[in-house]
Parts: C-alpha cells; sequence; structure tokens
C-alpha cells in the first residue's frame, strides 16, 4: 500500500538535487527527507504497520531510498566543499613574486660569547666544565684558600655575608675548584674550568657591579711549571684577541698562589706604542694566576710534595668589554635589544 509513495519519493530524488547550489540549501533538503520528520524518516517508521510477509521487501525498499538519497547527498556537499575551496583561494590568492617576510633570529649576547669561545679553548685542551652554588660557606670560599678569619685579604673582597660568618654569596669561583680537589681525595689529576656569577660590595658605576661574573680554571698534575700556565695563558689570549698578541707575567700576590702573577697581553689599540686604553704602558692586565699554594693543596688533600699545579682566573666583563670596546659595565645587564647585540658580530677578531 505503500508502492505509490515509495515510487513518489524515488522520483523526486532524481531531480531535487540538480538546482542546489549552497549548503543552506542542501541541508534544507536533508531536513526534508532525512531529518526527523523528513519524508523517507517517516516512511520508515511505518514499517509496523506493514503486514509480516511484506516487511522485509518494505525495509528493503525504505534502504534503496536512504541509499539513492545519501549517495546524492555526499556527492554535491562534496561539490559545494571543493567550489568553497576554490572560491576562497581566489579571493586569497599569494603572490609568490613577493619577498618573504624577514624573520629576525637572535644574537648572542657578549658574555655569552666570551664564556663559549673560552669554554671551547679550554674543553679542547682537556679541561672539564663544573659548577658549584652561588651561597656558599666561608669555609670553602676563604679558610681552606689560605685565608682564615682575620686575613687582611678578606678584607679587599668586601663580602655579602648571609648568615652570620658561616654561609656568604661567593666572592670569587675558587670554592668550586676547593670542592673538586676535595671530592677527588687527592687521588687523581685535576684539570677544569668553573665559570659564574660572583658577588663583591661595590660601588654600581661604569667600570664596577656588585654582581660579575668569573671564569676560573684549575690544573693539578705531577711536575706541573709556571710554563705550563704561560702556554695556556698566550693560548687564550690569541684566540680572544687576535694572533698577533703577546703576552707577559708580572709578579703578584694571592694567598692561594705561590708564586702569583698578574697575566698581561700587548694592547690590541696601539699594538704596544701606549695609548689612553693602556694608559701609556703598551700592556693591559687581563686576569690573575700562579701556581697553586702548598697549603692550599694539603688543605684539600693533596700531598704538595707529589702533586702540583696552577690556578688562573678572568673576569668576564672585564674581557668582553675589552674584546667589543663596551665602555659601561652596566651595558650587560640592562641592554638586550637585538639590534645592539648583532652590532658584536662585526667585532670578533
Amino acid at each position: 500500500m505503500y508502492n505509490e509513495e515509495i515510487s513518489k519519493i524515488k522520483k523526486e530524488l532524481e531531480t531535487v538535487f540538480n538546482d542546489i547550489n549552497t549548503k543552506e540549501a542542501l541541508e534544507n533538503i536533508r531536513q526534508e527527507y532525512m531529518g526527523k520528520n523528513g519524508s523517507i524518516t517517516e516512511l520508515g517508521s511505518k514499517i509496523r504497520e506493514v503486514a509480516n510477509e511484506d516487511k522485509k521487501a518494505f525495509g528493503m525498499s525504505v534502504n534503496e531510498l536512504k541509499n539513492i538519497f545519501n549517495e546524492n547527498y555526499e556527492k554535491i556537499s562534496e561539490a559545494l566543499e571543493e567550489q568553497e575551496i576554490n572560491e576562497k583561494l581566489n579571493k586569497e590568492a599569494i603572490d609568490v613574486s613577493l619577498p618573504g617576510t624577514k624573520i629576525e633570529v637572535g644574537s648572542a649576547h657578549p658574555l655569552e660569547r666570551i664564556i663559549e669561545s673560552l669554554e671551547n679553548l679550554l674543553m679542547s685542551m682537556g679541561y672539564d666544565v663544573v659548577e658549584g652554588p652561588e651561597v656558599e660557606k666561608d669555609l670553602y670560599n676563604f679558610e681552606l684558600l689560605n685565608l682564615p678569619k682575620g686575613h687582611p685579604a678578606r678584607d679587599a673582597q668586601d663580602t655579602f655575608y648571609i648568615k652570620g660568618d658561616e654561609y656568604l654569596l661567593r666572592s670569587q669561583t675558587s670554592p668550586v675548584q676547593v670542592r673538586e680537589m676535595l671530592r677527588c681525595e687527592g687521588k687523581e689529576p685535576i684539570r677544569i674550568i668553573c665559570p659564574g656569577k660572583t658577588y663583591r660590595r661595590d660601588e654600581d658605576d661604569a667600570t664596577h657591579s656588585h654582581e660579575f661574573t668569573q671564569m676560573e680554571g684549575l690544573l693539578v698534575d705531577k711536575n706541573i711549571t709556571l710554563g705550563d700556565l704561560k702556554g695556556t695563558f698566550e693560548e687564550v689570549a690569541k684566540m680572544l684577541f687576535g694572533e698577533s698578541r703577546e703576552t707577559r707575567f708580572r709578579p703578584s700576590f694571592y694567598p692561594f698562589t705561590e708564586p702569583s702573577v698578574e697575566m698581561d697581553i700587548s694592547c690590541f689599540n696601539c699594538n704596544g706604542k701606549g695609548c689612553s686604553l693602556c694608559k701609556g704602558t703598551g700592556w693591559i692586565t687581563v686576569g690573575g694566576a700562579g701556581m697553586v699554594n702548598p697549603i692550599v693543596l694539603k688543605n684539600c688533600g693533596y700531598d704538595p710534595s707529589i702533586w702540583n699545579g696552577f690556578a688562573f682566573g678572568f673576569g668576564l666583563e672585564r674581557l668582553a668589554m675589552l674584546k667589543y670596546g663596551i665602555s659601561d659595565i652596566r651595558t650587560f645587564y640592562v641592554n638586550h635589544d637585538i639590534r645592539t647585540l648583532k652590532e658584536f658580530d662585526r667585532r670578533e677578531y
């Protein structure tokens, strides 16, 4: 009794999709035939009224209508989707002949440049990079380095104490060397560098800061001489300031080294003739060094009759100021404009 209705819907489906050209119109057709009250949906719900012997044929006919509808629906839906994409591409066409947007890349901070250069050089010479705490014990920062309480050299460092006189902000990276020697228990050679922040009470001006960066090195082995230290320093000086740099040692004093030296390089601004940068001397001091004091070796578990070595230290802000022509130490902490940082690319030796 539903054959006429089935035939009618089937005939409608042959033409109903012909004039569909929008997604809204397609959705209206779906609601008309397959929606909750759609003609195909309602026809399918009448299967309960069909005689049992006709249910199978009726169900097959309804499913055929659904298949016809779905096939046409999917076909038109895909066509409309493709049409929409093409229209969007036409409206948003890209002119591939136009130059691309330039993406700015980062540039290394001058302190990072110095640290990376020194680390790469010294690691190639067998040194390991070791770090330690910035909040340190007086024992490691002073006492084991031959600066007992009351030693006048402590006044020159003007330390930030945190809790009484036991804990402090380290005034040098030398405590890292002490910790490494204690860890090795006087049984093995040591070859380390220790870069890091250090702190001293100081005026903040163009050449001084209460917070600054050091890199110290320590080599402990057998039969080490001052000549080994000189050779290491020459490699550092030439890498940072050019192959033509000359170096020299001048006698100095540090409680943790004996003998102690100041490390100088020939002035790269006047080539040793004398200028305002080198104060007319032709030489610039860039760090301190010396042979490790036997007392320090003994304090840290090494027998000074068997072991010896050297230590050296650089203020990295000073090295960067010299290398890149920076006149104000505050530049390292307040100016991070990428345009300024890129200027240092042109100041490499």
